[in-house]
């Protein structure tokens, strides 16, 4: 029976008895019995609009990862053909789909081959972005280490800092929470050990040219890599000023240190597929991380784009999941349509058009409610002022009820080196084949929801 079937029936709910509460408040009085497009069909679940049904525009992409959309015909005849063709072998065999996908991504000619030559760069896969940044922070760790002596490569014996960002989001599966500098995620849970390869992590404010000349002067000798995402994401969606990525790094090649580049959330988000550039072209990465969109909504994975020359000792990265077949073909089929389509060219003018209609009809009219709007492609983020912040439950709620899905974003919080607290953002990022008549209605609607909260107040 389809979900739309069993409308109304408390079965049909049964997932908010059994599945793990990951969010620690009261969950959302609100359920999906489908989607097509960005369009998604919503019930009320409790209250006197009970068993009410309306339809809500998806601003979030599902954390991120859904960039075509529901329902995509693309999406759906590459899974039905891989399944019946495609095979489902391991990476220890070639596999046909593999080969199709990485030529078309690294090969002559390839997507991503002016920035990732085959010659110089291998990839590998996972299952999600933590489990990509996990292997890449691996990939740092064993660039200093001598696989076969088990000890130090000669000069590498003083490098044992990673240097991060205040605000960072990386993952929090356990290998990850050393790069993160909030003490909420981090307390009452196993830390890197201070060994004879263990690491420590710095952390400065993201964007700040200043105050990273100022570390690497100090620690340029000790610094082992730089793990950064090009656009801050649960920091409050915080793009940096043009040339500081550059300058950042080309700091970490002056001192030696690898630099990992987390582009798992903004992969295809930004206007282009990879947001560590600027007007000069692609900036140079050891290490880049990609995922969420990558997976086109229907799968989770994630990719892991390094250079040659780093490795791991033997089977330490093996990975039931390291691009399989049916994996390669929905990678391949999606990114086919999104080149073919040009959504990438048209992100970038309907987010241009976005930012502007937060600024102007969302922010401005509600300055008790938002600080500000900034963003880039369609990637784009709300700062709460600090008594919304406290409301968020209440203005999720007034969003979904007015017919807008958004999330919201922890935010910076508290900085060195004097910028100012960073509140929680209520992030706007819809799919790429948002329209610009969508983006009129988004903001139309977050305006309404807006509305709805000051109401609540008065």
């Amino acid at each position: 029976m389809s979900a739309a079937g069993v409308l109304g029936s408390t079965r049909s709910w049964f997932d908010r008895d059994v599945q793990f509460d990951h969010y620690g408040a009261d969950p959302l009085p609100f359920g999906c019995t489908g989607a097509r497009g960005i369009v998604q069909q919503f019930v009320e679940l409790a209250g006197g609009q009970a068993g009410r049904s309306f339809d809500v525009l998806d601003a979030s992409g599902g954390y991120g990862s859904a960039c075509l959309g529901a329902g995509s015909e693309v999406i759906a005849e590459a899974l039905a053909t891989a399944v019946r063709q495609a095979g489902y072998v391991t990476d220890e065999i070639a596999s046909a789909e593999r080969s199709l996908l990485l030529e078309r991504l690294f090969g002559p000619g390839g997507l991503f081959a002016d920035r990732f030559p085959a010659a110089d760069y291998r990839v590998s896969g996972r299952n999600s972005g933590s489990e990509g940044m996990e292997l890449a922070l691996r990939l740092v760790l064993e660039s200093r280490f001598d696989r076969r002596l088990l000890r130090a490569v000669p000069g590498a014996e003083q490098r044992d800092i990673v240097l991060g960002f205040e605000g960072a989001w990386h993952g929090w599966s356990g290998g990850l929470l050393p790069l993160l500098n909030r003490r909420h995620y981090r307390v009452g849970l196993p830390a890197v050990a201070p060994e004879q390869f263990g690491f420590s992590t710095d952390h400065i404010p993201f964007g700040d040219v200043e105050a990273a000349q100022e570390w690497f002067d100090r620690n340029g000798d000790r610094v082992l890599a730089v793990v950064v995402e090009p656009v801050q994401g649960d920091a409050g969606i915080l793009v940096p000023e043009q040339g500081y990525l550059r300058r950042l790094a080309a700091l970490a090649e002056q001192s030696g240190a690898l630099l990992v580049a987390d582009e798992v959330l903004t992969f295809a988000k930004t206007g282009r597929f990879l947001a560590m550039s600027d007007d000069e072209g692609p900036i140079p990465t050891d290490i880049t991380v990609i995922g969420k969109s990558l997976g086109m909504g229907a799968l989770s994975t994630s990719m892991v784009i390094a250079r040659r020359e780093l490795g791991v000792r033997p089977t330490g990265t093996v990975s039931t999941s390291d691009l399989r077949p049916l994996t390669c073909a929905v990678i391949r089929a999606g990114l086919d349509h999104v080149v073919g389509e040009g959504l990438l060219e048209r992100s970038a003018e309907v987010g241009a058009q976005l930012g502007r209609l937060l600024r102007e009809r969302v922010v401005a009219p509600f300055p008790d409610l938002y600080r500000e709007a900034r963003g880039v492609g369609l990637l784009h983020g709300i700062e709460l002022t600090e008594p919304t912040a406290a409301r968020i439950g209440e203005l999720r709620n007034c969003m979904i009820r007015n017919g807008v899905y958004v999330e919201f974003m922890s935010g910076a919080g508290r900085r060195s080196h004097g910028l100012r607290y960073v509140y929680p953002t209520m992030r706007v990022a819809p799919p790429l084949v948002v329209s610009a008549d969508d983006v009129e209605t988004i903001a139309a609607r977050l305006a309404a929801g807006s509305q709805a909260l000051r109401e609540l107040a008065a």
